[in-house]
């Protein structure tokens, strides 16, 4: 699930590593981009609920293997584009088929192991995510310097399908309910009607925090290129060399984020507690992105994009294991598909208007923004959460 994950980003990716060239060729200005950027956001999202749910019906094993197989297909198909629309109908299917990823990896983690085990499980499987975007500038550069944007593209795709075939054979007689029962999960197992879900006033508190955070982690995964181009002078080569850093700083977070989180729960404090106040802290670093255009050097905008990223990797495995907590099994997938949606309709719409805004006025009013919405988030994911009605326990 760790690879998988690496996968969906390193092919998302892939086109926001190669925009400024790419862009130039195919004779796009920074609106015609951010169309691009929205159609995988557009299919993403709905793709994020669809793919969710599907894949509570038919485990995680057989929901990664679909999801993987159709989005290697449509990170190929984007070498064979010759124009924005070519571009938009690709990431249309590449954003169909990644949607399910994240649901799968969060239901296999939370299904698979305890509580007290639960965070850094969710950290290794999605912390995957933020190594794919550290590999995918250095490689992407290294494979279009040889062989052609195009041949970067057409690479992601075979790598995808040679993942399929290694985990079809790696989890040959192994089912998620067969795991499921040997893990001895807390919470218990049954179904919930989405009458019941959405009538939970926790689910529209969780669906509020992602809308007010989601549009942040998007604009940092699709802009940060175009943006180190154009504010600060970066040639392809060199996004490659340092366009990774903040992706490094989240995997690395995620990872020691969910062992420190678990760690507190296992000796004996409250698993919501300690889910919430490291939320807390995370989203009280977030408002560095801020100081991005005013720092005197590129590489002081890098750090405290790296910053910024490892508070998102703390916030987010601490997020993901909260609906854990909260929610039975049978509906975690669908429980972060549906975040995932209204996520990715805040990103659709932030996508669409950051690229106007930026043709207009540059990147700075785009990154004010990116410094308050965590704290946003937190406020309206923990404020009157004690009076909570469950309505899914």
């Amino acid at each position: 699930m760790f690879i998988a994950t690496g996968l969906s980003f390193l092919d998302r990716q892939v086109l926001s590593v190669l925009a400024p060239s790419l862009m130039m060729e195919l004779g796009m200005n920074n609106a015609d981009y951010s169309h691009v950027v929205s159609a995988f956001t557009f299919s993403y999202m709905v793709m994020f609920t669809a793919g969710g749910w599907l894949v509570d019906k038919v485990g995680t094993r057989w929901g990664l293997a679909l999801s993987i197989a159709v989005w290697s297909v449509a990170s190929g198909a984007h070498g064979f584009v010759a124009s924005a629309f070519g571009l938009i109908v690709a990431r249309l299917f590449l954003g169909f088929g990644e949607g399910s990823c994240f649901p799968a990896s969060t239901k296999g983690a939370c299904e698979w192991f305890p509580p007290v085990k639960r965070t850094v499980a969710i950290g290794i499987a999605n912390g995957g995510a933020a190594f794919g975007a550290v590999l995918a500038p250095p490689l992407t550069v290294w494979t279009a310097l040889r062989f052609g944007w195009r041949g970067a593209f057409f690479a992601t795709g075979l790598i995808g399908f040679a993942w399929v075939l290694a985990w079809w054979i790696a989890t040959s007689g192994r089912d998620s309910v067969s795991l499921q029962r040997r893990s001895s999960p807390v919470v218990a197992t049954h179904h919930v009607p989405w009458r019941q879900l959405l009538g939970d006033s926790r689910v529209w508190r969780i669906l509020a925090a992602r809308f007010c955070f989601d549009p942040v982690f998007y604009f940092y995964m699709f802009w940060i290129p175009k943006y180190l181009s154009d504010e600060r002078g970066f040639s392809l080569k060199e996004i490659g060399q340092y366009t990774w850093i903040p992706f490094l700083a989240f995997g690395i977070s995620s990872i020691a984020s969910g062992q420190f989180s678990d760690l507190l729960v296992r000796r004996g404090r409250s698993s919501r507690r300690t889910r919430a106040w490291l939320l807390v802290i995370a989203a009280l670093v977030t408002p560095v992105s801020g100081l991005v255009v005013v720092a005197p050097s590129a590489g002081w905008a890098i750090g405290l994009m790296a910053v910024l990223m490892a508070a998102h990797g703390l916030w987010i495995n601490n997020f993901l294991a909260d609906i854990g907590d909260q929610f039975p099994s049978s509906v975690i997938a669908t429980m972060v598909g549906l975040s995932g949606t209204v996520g990715g309709i805040a990103g659709t719409i932030a996508n669409l208007s950051t690229g106007p805004v930026v043709d207009a006025y540059g990147f700075k009013p785009i990154f004010i923004c990116t410094s308050l919405l965590y704290p946003l988030a937190v406020t309206v994911l923990l404020a009157g959460r004690q009076s909570q009605t469950p309505a899914t326990s």
